[in-house]
């Protein structure tokens, strides 16, 4: 493979508009063809099989109102009721609005209008637009106090982007400026990732065409793939200018860099994708799709970056050093380390493991769920409209659980169903039913006594059909399913938990493939499994400190405890699990080449650490700075990701890379690079060094 990436880097290098053309060209048609031909992007959060899925497939066969999406406008006043009708009257004007429904609380002065819209498929954003629109309006016409709220924000607002996403860019140009020391090495790797960026990010609208991509899967894939970009343009400019140091011409110095730095790129990014990929296996259809759009992210950097990246290189030529002829070569501080860390290698990795550990423990009492608009800022009309309504009507009215009864086969069954379902000691009110012979369904509304992100809420769902339902309709043909947001976001951490030990199986043993093939050896890819566990689970105690105990919590605006999104852990471990073999690649494939020249282990870990530990830091510092800026915005969900993100890749590239990998090479000795003779037989072969090229060992 070195041989071909060899040759492909000096023929873009040296008639690099061929390359930047092709690009160019491949740009425009995927824009143009996004543009002209893309498909719509998915609202949904629905996952087949659930019981909450169910019940909207039954809801959407009677054609009942409560199948679709909701909105709520509240309304306090000394006197609501008197001051409601004009504002009803605007709401039932509002286009695709199917009807409106008030209550009042006890003491006359909060008004809740339920604004009832059809489901999500045959809604879009200009819809919340417009209701916001009217609310203002409404309450610049008077002094009301208006607030707004429920499932409509949460399918259609986007979070608002601040300055994070902003101050992450200008933080990596500031860390690729000081690792380069020229204006011009800095640009290129910003360049190539926006580059890809623009491509990937319009070819979602393409890739619907074989799976439905969630509204929201482009920021994410956008996310990761600003990382990743930055990271492997910044690996393969740092070998480049090393090359050049070594007297190598423009070409040679880009064809070398591809066929070393290049080959870790592939195998990376081919990890970050099989990774991401393994969400195929969580069996929930938006998850899947999230899983695709951030693959197609990552492919196109890394495509970007073994064709577009070496003709840039070779269109900059010398100027890539700036007014420094020589870039810096390896480090002596990061070999004194390398070489401290080798000579302590026990003690390190005991205290590192401990510490590792420790922030993985909390991941015990991690508890799924999804939190509420109570869990906004008090800035946003969400969690004002949220705090009126649980003041006037009682936690449990900001999320109802809507039941579905199919009556198809059965008698009259809905009577006795609701009286049980409210006799429930965690309802405390149940709508009278609605009943369409003719689709054979029945619905009834009930008003938890808990919160939706309570888990007593959970519990009550798990009752309802555990007991409640069975003690009525056993025999009679008839059945029933509780669906609604918050049971919807319950079954979703139920199906987490069942599909998450298969789907971290799959990722474990297909990653630990791929290693085993690019490093020919048995130990090397498991200690890298074991240690990106490790990784990965210290950010899922840091989320649970930070989220669930509210350790620091104020210091990022989160104002109380609130649950993690049960489909966050999947995402997380998939970019966590990729992205930490990412730094693995890249530092183990410096070390087995040093391995592979002088076949001293213990001095192969020390040229490693100090030929790669600059850039890895580099790298990850840019990696956490992307991250970060996503903490900044008001979302807990973008948040969460954003914390687990950032901590994952700090703990990944400080205590994880170098500590504990270069203290476990060192204990493995020559065992690091044991492979049984009928496996290497048998595994595909990858050359190394090119064959036409000198080997060159830096000093």
């Amino acid at each position: 493979m070195s041989n071909l990436l060899h040759r492909l880097g000096r023929s873009a290098a040296t008639r690099p508009w061929v390359a930047i053309g092709a690009w160019a060209v491949l740009a425009f048609v995927v824009i143009a063809s996004s543009v002209a031909f893309g498909r719509d992007l998915e609202e949904s959060f629905e996952a087949p099989g659930l019981d909450s899925y169910l019940a909207a497939e039954l809801l959407d066969e009677a054609s009942a109102d409560e199948g679709g999406l909701t909105a709520h406008v509240v309304l306090q006043a000394p006197d609501a009721a008197a001051e409601l009708p004009p504002v009803q009257a605007a709401l039932e004007a509002l286009p695709r609005v199917i009807s409106t429904t008030s209550t009042f609380s006890p003491d006359g002065t909060i008004a809740l209008v339920r604004v009832q819209y059809p489901t999500i498929d045959r809604l879009d954003a200009a819809d919340l637009d417009l209701l916001k629109e009217a609310v203002a309006d409404l309450r610049d016409d008077s002094s009301l106090t208006l607030e707004t709220g429920g499932d409509l924000f949460f399918a259609f607002e986007e979070a608002p982007t601040g300055l994070g996403e902003v101050a992450g860019i200008v933080v990596a140009m500031i860390v690729l400026l000081v690792a380069f020391g020229s204006f011009v090495a800095m640009g290129l790797p910003i360049g190539m990732a926006l580059f890809g960026l623009v491509v990937g990010f319009s070819s979602m609208a393409l890739v619907t065409y074989l799976i439905d991509i969630p509204a929201w899967a482009p920021q994410l894939a956008a996310m990761v793939g600003l990382g990743v970009g930055i990271d492997y343009a910044l690996f393969l400019v740092t070998r480049h200018r090393e090359h050049l140091a070594q007297g190598m011409s423009v070409p040679e110095a880009a064809g070398r860099a591809l066929a070393t730095a290049g080959q870790a790129v592939i195998f990376a990014g081919g990890t970050v994708v099989v990774a991401i990929l393994g969400l195929l296996f969580a069996g929930i259809p938006f998850v899947s799709g999230g899983g695709i759009a951030i693959s197609v992210m990552v492919f196109v950097m890394v495509l970007a970056s073994v064709t577009l990246l070496p003709a840039l290189l070779g269109l900059t030529g010398e100027r890539i050093n700036g007014r420094r002829r020589r870039p810096h070569r390896p480090s002596a501080g990061w070999y004194r380390w390398g070489t401290h860390v080798t000579r302590h290698a026990t003690a390190y990795l005991a205290g590192g493991v401990v510490l590792m550990v420790a922030l993985a423990a909390p991941v015990l009492a991690l508890n799924l769920g999804f939190p509420d608009d109570g869990t906004k800022p008090e800035s946003r009309t969400e969690r004002r409209a949220y705090d009126l309504i649980a003041e006037g009507f009682g936690p449990g009215a900001n999320g109802p659980l809507v039941i579905a009864v199919d009556i198809s086969g059965g008698g009259s069954v809905v009577a006795a169903l609701t009286a049980a379902v409210a006799a429930d000691p965690g309802i405390t009110a149940v709508g009278d039913p609605v009943v369409d012979r003719a689709a054979g369904v029945a619905t009834l509304v009930a008003q938890p006594t808990t919160s939706p992100q309570d888990e007593a809420t959970q519990e009550t769902v798990a009752r309802l059909r555990g007991e409640v339902f069975p003690a009525v309709l056993d025999g009679t043909g008839a059945t029933a399913h509780v669906g609604g947001q918050t049971a919807t976001f319950a079954d979703l951490g139920d199906r987490v938990q069942e599909r998450m030990p298969r789907f971290v199986v799959a990722v474990l043993v297909l990653s630990f493939l791929l290693l085993m093939v690019l490093f020919r050896s048995v130990l090397v890819p498991l200690k890298a499994v074991v240690l990106n566990l490790l990784s990965v689970g210290a950010a899922y105690g840091v989320l649970v400190m930070v989220f669930q105990w509210g350790w620091g919590a104020g210091l990022i605006g989160v104002e109380q405890a609130v649950p993690i999104v049960s489909f966050i852990p999947l995402f997380m471990f998939a970019i966590l699990f990729g992205l930490s073999m990412d730094y693995e690649v890249f530092l183990l494939s410096r070390v087995r080449e040093e391995y592979r020249r002088c076949g001293d282990n213990t001095r192969a870990v020390v040229a490693g650490i100090a030929g790669t530990g600059r850039t890895i830091t580099a790298a990850a510092l840019i990696m956490v700075a992307v991250f970060s800026g996503f903490i900044l915005g008001s979302d807990p969900v973008v948040k969460m990701m954003g914390v687990g993100l950032a901590t994952a890749i700090f703990l990944d590239a400080t205590v994880v890379r170098l500590v504990l990998v270069p203290a476990t090479m060192k204990l493995l000795g020559d065992a690091n690079w044991w492979l049984p003779g009928w496996l290497d037989r048998r595994l595909p072969q990858l050359d190394h060094e090119p064959e036409d090229a000198p080997v060159t060992v830096n000093a």
